[in-house]
């Protein structure tokens, strides 16, 4: 049995949908972020960073959304969202999931916590280079999938694209979201297809895509 801690829409979405495509016993622990709950002192136990998700693996809890995709997906071959150790498709696997935590996500902090870089809205400035520094990766992302997709490892789904989903899902307030690229707007459409996606959204209340 497996404990989430999350926020709906948040990083935790990543682990949810992992849980729900590996068909584990798990349960929710809600982390009221507009209440500030993230920064408790209950919550800071688990998590010092005062961020979401943890999940509780084996009594411990553990964080941070990639790592805890990854291991998900190596105690839990038999979902198949990560390839065989050893194999071409595993390192292509583990290339894509730590670039799109050092680029896309790192990025987002900085979009939507502009206090994080001293202000409490960004100037313009440094709104426009953030925008340009996010489309330059969905730039590159397109490239890749229209070469080689439809998924990020090609033919085949796995749980790099459940990173991918939820990041996209982030642009959609964006000017220019991500749905405006072709091969990203394909994906996006075979992943909202799924059953976990859509039990995701009953279960975390969500409504907009």
């Amino acid at each position: 049995m497996y404990t989430l801690y999350y926020s709906p829409g948040t990083a935790s979405m990543v682990v949810h949908l992992a849980l729900l495509e590996i068909g584990a016993d798990y349960k929710l622990e809600l982390v009221d972020i507009e209440k500030d709950a993230q920064h408790s002192a209950e919550y800071l136990k688990l998590n010092p960073r005062g961020h979401v998700p943890t999940l509780i693996i084996d009594g411990q809890p553990v964080w941070e959304s990639v790592a805890l995709l990854t291991i998900l997906a190596e105690r839990h071959p038999e979902a198949k969202l990560i390839p065989p150790a050893g194999t071409p498709a595993h390192n292509a696997w583990l290339q894509w999931s730590v670039h799109l935590s050092n680029t896309l996500m790192s990025s987002y902090r900085f979009w939507f916590y502009p206090h994080e870089l001293g202000n409490e809205e960004h100037p313009q400035a440094i709104r426009a280079a953030l925008q340009r520094r996010i489309e330059k990766i969905w730039d590159h992302l397109e490239e890749h999938l229209s070469a080689h997709g439809p998924y990020m490892l090609g033919a085949e789904f796995s749980g790099v694209d459940l990173l991918l989903i939820m990041l996209m899902r982030w642009s959609r307030n964006m000017p220019r979201p991500v749905t405006e690229w072709p091969s990203l707007k394909r994906l996006a459409d075979l992943m909202r297809a799924r059953p976990s996606w859509k039990r995701l959204y009953e279960l975390e209340g969500l409504s907009e895509w």
